[in-house]
């Protein structure tokens, strides 16, 4: 074994004791139910700003690393898509949330649209999470492979066993002091990151290779489809952020979790030029391998003593820990908690805290599965989980908060449709990473499905009116109807330019989705009047 790699497992090791220490001051803190889901609500802003960092700019960080080293400065773009994500929850539906005390997602919609809404809701969520994890903690494998030769699954086992033993004692006291301890490893990631940059190539030689190479200086080279998806991705999914909501919202006062977010936006820039930087390095110094996260290590092998190799790859671990503690602790939150109170609508606390215990072996259990069945393709978790969660659960949050004509009989169609036509969509193009059926991707299907689902048996349910907004409801009900009436026109138009590009699928979901708007800003339940 090199001195790399024994330096790696070394601290690895010495960093996993301390989680674990930490996770038993944690689990004395986490006594009653509110305390295990949203840290008894008494999360300062800094607490916060360290949860969002290690959830958000953790993994942005590894996406832009890889992106980099192929693409160049157009991997920015990732961040700054996942960036205004950040900043709209912050601005915009941070305080509207807060003061409906909201913990999930699924348990939002329950509340709304009745039982089983809720365990469909919370059973669809809940299966995804671990996706997302494994997808992260693959990445992390991939590092670990390069170094060692340790077989990809054997460290996914490791990373989801971990993550249970803290995760189960503390709940949501744990997520919020490994992402603080995480935050501090990813300091001292970037201050090896630069040393590394300035001994091999030189930051001029960086500097130019971003700003003179046609490939690499390019803005678009990654792809003008690719960029619009990022965003379209990351702004669709700004009302089903579950778990930076869950975190978010732990905070004592709705202008202390702004604020949280806004610091943690500002981190996040922090990452983004870090990963452009070491992944464009890793390009000059190791040219011509197919995969940045695997280059990267290689690079940083050839160019540092072990020590330093070892702290280095000690902050892609807390980037995959920063990721994946809180989707698993959201999702399962989602299965014991919402699933649980579904089934059992007369469950005190201390069973609703059990469940989700259990319901995080669960999903550990489920995680490693995941990565046995496709270790090899991390991407494709990510977008298997978008559209099965985002398919199912988007027009029933978004009728939720907006739309009193939506029923619950509509919202469990939205949740079938939206989630079954992704699968189906996914089947006919062959289970595939990149190569989508007719080029349109599954969530833009399977969205589209949902709103339909909800909007067509809502309406065929008696009991509504149309009517005429005033102001600036008014307004935005006219820009949407424009919209909509614009983009059906440009589909008819240049349906074979769309096509080609890839941008047909997204362009028609966004049709549908700005006459929905319209519809919902143009009708009201009629009001019920007791004598």
């Amino acid at each position: 074994m090199s001195s790399s790699a024994i330096w790696m497992f070394g601290l690895a090791l010495a960093y996993t004791l301390l989680l674990i220490v930490m996770s038993q001051i944690a689990k004395k803190k986490a006594q009653a139910g509110e305390d295990f889901f949203v840290g008894g609500r008494k999360f300062s802003r800094w607490t916060v700003a360290f949860c969002i960092t290690g959830l958000f700019s953790g993994s942005t960080y590894i996406a832009i690393l890889e992106l980099s080293y192929l693409t160049g400065i157009s991997a920015l773009w990732y961040g700054v898509a996942e960036l205004t994500h950040v900043l709209i929850i912050a601005l915009v539906l941070i305080g509207p949330f807060r003061k409906r005390m909201m913990v999930t997602i699924s348990g939002l919609i329950g509340d709304k649209y009745g039982r089983a809404a809720k365990g469909i809701a919370g059973g669809i969520t809940a299966i995804t999470f671990p996706m997302w994890s494994v997808a992260t903690a693959l990445a992390f494998a991939s590092c670990i492979n390069a170094i060692t030769g340790m077989d990809m699954l054997l460290s996914v086992v490791l990373t989801a066993a971990l993550m249970y033993v803290f995760l189960s004692a503390g709940g949501m006291w744990s997520v919020a002091m490994t992402q603080t301890a995480n935050f501090f490893v990813f300091m001292i990631m970037f201050a090896v990151a630069i040393y590394a940059i300035a001994v091999n190539p030189g930051f001029g030689a960086v500097a130019e290779l971003l700003t003179q190479d046609a490939k690499y200086g390019n803005l678009t080279s990654v792809g003008l489809q690719t960029i619009l998806a990022w965003f379209g991705t990351f702004l669709i999914n700004v009302l089903l952020a579950q778990a930076a909501f869950q975190m978010a919202l732990s905070c004592k006062t709705a202008d202390e979790g702004r604020k949280g977010l806004l610091i943690a936006s500002g981190f996040n820039v922090i990452f983004i030029a870090m990963g452009v930087l070491v992944g464009a390095a890793a390009a000059i110094a190791m040219p011509g391998n197919a995969r940045g996260l695997v280059a990267v290590p290689k690079y940083l092998m050839e160019t540092l003593p072990g020590p330093m190799v070892g702290l280095f790859t000690l902050g892609i671990w807390a980037c995959a820990l920063g990721w994946g503690a809180p989707c698993q602790f959201s999702g399962a939150t989602s299965l014991g908690r919402d699933v649980g109170s579904a089934i059992w609508p007369d469950a005190d606390d201390a069973k609703l805290v059990k469940l989700t215990r259990l319901s995080l072996l669960a999903l550990t259990c489920l995680m490693i599965l995941f990565g046995y069945l496709r270790s090899e393709q991390a991407a494709w978790w990510n977008i298997f989980a978008w559209t099965a969660r985002n398919g199912a659960t988007f027009a029933p949050m978004v009728a939720a908060l907006f739309w009193s004509v939506a029923t619950p009989r509509g919202a469990l169609t939205a949740l079938i449709a939206g989630c079954g036509a992704g699968l189906v969509w996914n089947w006919l193009g062959g289970w595939a990473v990149s190569s989508f059926y007719l080029k349109i991707h599954p969530v833009w299907v399977a969205m589209a499905a949902n709103i339909i689902g909800m909007t067509a048996v809502s309406l065929a349910e008696k009991g509504w009116d149309f009517i005429s907004p005033s102001g600036s409801i008014k307004i935005l009900r006219n820009i949407s109807v424009l919209l909509a009436i614009a983009l059906c026109v440009a589909l008819m138009a240049a349906g074979t330019w769309f096509y080609q590009t890839g941008l047909w699928g997204m362009t028609a979901f966004l049709t549908v989705l700005c006459a929905w708007v319209a519809l919902i800003f143009s009708t009201e339940r009629k009001k019920t009047t007791t004598i």
